[in-house]
């Protein structure tokens, strides 16, 4: 070992003599280490450049470029796709061609095309893939030209509206997207409201994505008691025809993939410890889901809404079939609101259910729950009325009617809403409805019709004969709901209507204008010294409420004349100074305050009934025609029996 080196070094002695270490290889070493090389090297070129995996640059997109190949030997040789692979680009250029008159034969035939996709059950939607370059990003699109996925973007479009359209009982269809007013000023102001949509859903998804509601102060979500205790995207069920109608479809999309794969009523039953209404999952989710079914075909819709009125069958297992206010989804235990008239239940609740509960029979073939509402129809046909007048209150026990308080606002309200429009619904052939609706009315005109000193008519309440000089803005949806009556059966009462509509309509604008911030209070009263105004504080609040601009947009629709977009854009101007904060939307505690005092909630309904009815207000009237459709009374649009070709009957099971 050296002395000087860091490390030992060793030599090797043969028979006591050193021998030099060789550090090179032979030369035939060399040539045979250089051709395991250069064979290693070649299988890695060939690997690399000729295995289909890598030519394409995606494996997913491999599969397409392998598929199309195999067409091209011959359709006898093709084993049917499954529905992933459907080749979009060919099946809209079927339906180009037949829209260009070639022969039928060649390209064959558009109807068959259309039966073929619906009639598999396992396509929900139609969506072209995303091929995704392992090489490159997770969000970047593979080796595709732009011009190219334009093209494919335009054709998956063209395919997606062919999937919308049922099978054809009218050679119109209706419009369900677009209806832009010819007026430039009505689009400026139908553009705002679809921006305020933007924003109310948009802060949704940022601060409460699939919890009920939004707190758009706090930027958190808010979970009402109505609902129960668990977060069931109240906000989404209720906005998903909003974004639609408005042609939001990306967020339309976002909304309707996490009710495929987030809504399970039944995982959801597992943990469910409270009661939720009946009456608002009803009219927000069911109606909700239907209508989305109805305007697109999407199954998920219906599958969705059938799986939650399973889940609100069981309320209706009393002796009388009125059904309890509350159930359980876990448990199936229904019952009712303890302040509600010794355990009775609510006439606006339990009468608002026929329009759902109806159309859900005939798009699954499932008599059932047709069958619930008509034994509650028959039980409100055959009981004696109070002077012709319903009570808000009905004990679903002994069938008998409690408190004699009777009103067109809370409590009572929508029941006389959907009277009509079952009517309506059925393609005026359920003459019952009709007929009920209209002695409602002679009853209502007769006892309940107010005109204050100063001439402004309203709508009082009842309680044991003794009327109460007040009105809740929940009963303004009146002044459209006569209009409706008065266009649509011509008849000696239609004058009536119409003129009450009017006035209706009239009195609650003023609600609105005689308040400091231009938006109406919760009720108001009409007493020496004040009319159209809220007295006490706890009436004095505005929570993103509907039913003024909803007569606005049946005024307007059934009238023409442009006061009531006028006062349709003073509420959306006040909706936007007072509501409006940068997390979306929020009620305030008091319209009389020039800086009033925000709740922090922002309410389903304003997604599902506030804007849609500013949006239709400002569109054409071709646009979810009164001709074809019904809105149910959350806003959703259910089709017209008989007329709508979206109405998608399904045969009897």
């Amino acid at each position: 070992m050296s002395a000087t080196g860091i490390l030992p070094t060793y030599q090797r002695f043969v028979n006591g003599l050193p021998v030099s270490s060789r550090r090179s290889f032979r030369a035939r070493e060399k040539y045979v280490i250089l051709l395991v090389f250069m064979t290693f090297g070649l299988v890695c070129f060939g690997t690399f450049f000729f295995l289909p995996e890598f030519k394409s640059g995606g494996t997913a997109e491999s599969v397409y470029k392998m598929y199309n190949q195999m067409k091209k030997a011959g359709p006898e040789l093709l084993i049917p796709p499954p529905p992933h692979m459907i080749d979009t680009r060919e099946a809209v250029k079927v339906v180009k061609h037949e829209e260009q008159g070639e022969d039928p034969h060649v390209i064959g035939d558009r109807a068959k095309l259309k039966a073929k996709i619906e009639q598999d059950n396992a396509l929900k939607v139609l969506e072209r893939p995303d091929i995704v370059n392992p090489r490159t990003s997770s969000t970047r699109r593979s080796a595709v030209s732009q011009q190219e996925q334009r093209n494919d973007a335009k054709d998956v479009k063209i395919l997606d509206d062919i999937l919308t359209v049922p099978a054809a009982i009218s050679d119109r269809y209706p419009v369900v997207k677009g209806g832009e007013d010819k007026d430039p000023v009505a689009r400026e102001r139908r553009n705002k409201v679809k921006e305020m949509m933007k924003h109310a859903w948009s802060n949704y998804v940022r601060y409460a994505w699939g919890k009920n509601e939004l707190k758009p102060i706090s930027k958190r979500g808010h979970g009402a008691s109505i609902f129960g205790a668990l977060p069931l995207g109240a906000t989404i069920l209720d906005g998903l025809d909003t974004l639609y109608v408005m042609g939001l479809d990306e967020e339309f999309r976002q909304a309707r993939d996490w009710v495929a794969d987030e809504l399970d009523v039944d995982k959801i039953a597992k943990d469910m410890v409270a009661d939720v209404s009946v009456f608002e999952v009803n009219i927000r989710f069911v109606g909700g889901l239907l209508a989305c079914f109805a305007l697109t075909g999407d199954t998920v819709f219906k599958e969705k809404a059938q799986q939650i009125a399973d889940k609100l069958l069981p309320a209706f297992n009393t002796p009388t079939g009125i059904p309890n206010a509350l159930v359980n989804f876990k448990t199936g235990v229904s019952k009712n609101y303890g302040w509600a008239s010794s355990g009775s239940s609510i006439l606006s609740e339990f009468g608002t259910l026929h329009l759902e509960m109806s159309y859900l029979s005939d798009v699954t073939g499932d008599p059932v729950y047709r069958s619930k509402v008509e034994r509650i129809r028959k039980v409100l046909h055959d009981l004696d009325k109070p002077k012709g007048l319903y009570p808000n209150y009905l004990n679903p026990k002994s069938g008998v009617w409690g408190q004699h308080h009777m009103s067109l606002g809370a409590l009572g309200d929508s029941y006389y809403e959907y009277l009509l429009k079952a009517w309506l619904q059925s393609n005026k052939e359920d003459k019952e409805a009709r007929q009920m609706f209209d002695e409602a009315m002679r009853a209502v005109f007769q006892h309940m019709l107010k005109t204050s000193p100063n001439g402004l008519m309203y709508f009082a309440e009842l309680k044991f004969d003794r009327p109460e000089h007040k009105m809740d803005h929940l009963a303004c949806f009146s002044g459209g709901l006569l209009a409706l009556a008065s266009r649509s059966l011509p008849n000696e009462v239609s004058g009536r209507y119409m003129d009450v509509a009017e006035q209706i309509t009239r009195t609650c604008h003023e609600s609105y204008d005689r308040s400091q911030t231009k938006l109406g209070p919760e009720s108001f009263r009409f007493t020496e010294g004040s009319e159209a105004r809220a007295l006490k504080s706890s009436e004095k609040y505005y929570i993103l409420r509907p039913e003024v601009i909803e007569t606005y947009f049946y005024m307007y629709r059934l009238t023409k004349d442009e006061k009531y977009r006028d006062w349709g854009w003073e509420a959306v101007q006040a909706i936007e100074k007072h509501c409006k904060v940068s997390g979306g939307y929020t009620g305030i505690k008091n319209v009389y305050a020039e800086e009033p005092v925000q709740d922090d909630v922002q309410q389903s309904f304003f997604l599902a009934e506030t804007l849609k009815y500013l949006y239709l207000l400002y569109s054409d009237d071709s646009l979810l025609s009164f001709d074809e459709w019904v809105y149910n009374t959350e806003a959703h649009p259910l089709p017209i029996k008989g007329v709508n070709p979206y109405f998608r009957e399904a045969s009897p099971l």
